[in-house]
């Protein structure tokens, strides 16, 4: 006997990241009707999901910041999975991670407010730095990690029980793309074990990544420098 779909209201909000297409499956599979909505950065924020109304909003590595008139239209809770623990909220977290030279890194799951990674946390999940990591193994590690706690989460929904919190809080404000846009920085007076941290905290694929500025001109460097 076929199952019976959840009559559950779910909006899931992500990039076309690893795994991200397999949770909007997973919901596709359980709930009657979801919303799901891909998108890139570059993308508008698709307006005609302010004025709707839902059980759940989740972010799933979302493009887009939602906007605080759309949280408010969630009945029982806003979610976000953000690929850092509480000591790096924000942008480039891996980013950071890396060029602190961080040994545990961590993914949050946690309710969403107006101000980013700002929100109550439900689930802090930890795991190692290896040595050899680059920003780009790290990010597929935290891949990884958000798409088993999206189940876990997922069956909480599903069965009706309530979203735990964990005794976990954020450690400080929320990194910035200004910040990120100065770790990318190289200047001639920098000794050269900034130069490689910088260098290897900001290398990712087709992404622009460290440089220096000479006479106007931009100029990228090559992570092959600071290995």
């Amino acid at each position: 006997m076929e199952n019976k779909l959840k009559n559950i209201s779910i909006l899931f909000i992500a990039k076309e990241k690893p795994f991200a297409i397999e949770a909007a499956e997973l919901i596709k599979a359980n709930i009657k009707n979801p919303t799901i909505v891909f998108g890139k950065i570059s993308d508008p924020f698709p307006e005609k999901l302010s004025g709707r109304r839902f059980d759940y909003i989740i972010s799933y590595l979302s493009p887009w910041i939602v906007p605080e008139r759309l949280l408010k239209n969630a009945s029982t809770a806003s979610i976000n999975f953000h690929p850092g623990p509480p000591e790096y909220p924000g942008i480039g977290c891996t980013n950071f991670a890396i060029y602190n030279g961080e040994k545990i890194f961590g993914i949050t799951v946690h309710h969403m407010r107006k101000m980013v990674d700002s929100g109550d946390i439900i689930e802090v999940v930890r795991f190692p730095i290896f040595d050899n990591d680059t920003v780009y193994s790290l990010s597929q590690s935290c891949y990884a990690f958000i798409f088993t706690s999206f189940i876990n989460l997922f069956s909480i929904i599903i069965h009706d029980s309530s979203l735990s919190c964990a005794n976990e809080q954020w450690k400080r404000k929320p990194y910035t793309r200004q910040e990120l846009n100065e770790l990318c920085i190289i200047t001639k007076d920098m000794p050269e074990h900034e130069i490689r941290r910088r260098v290897r905290a900001t290398t990712f694929p087709n992404m622009p990544g460290a440089y220096i500025e000479l006479g106007g001109t931009k100029f990228l460097a090559d992570l092959s420098f600071s290995e």
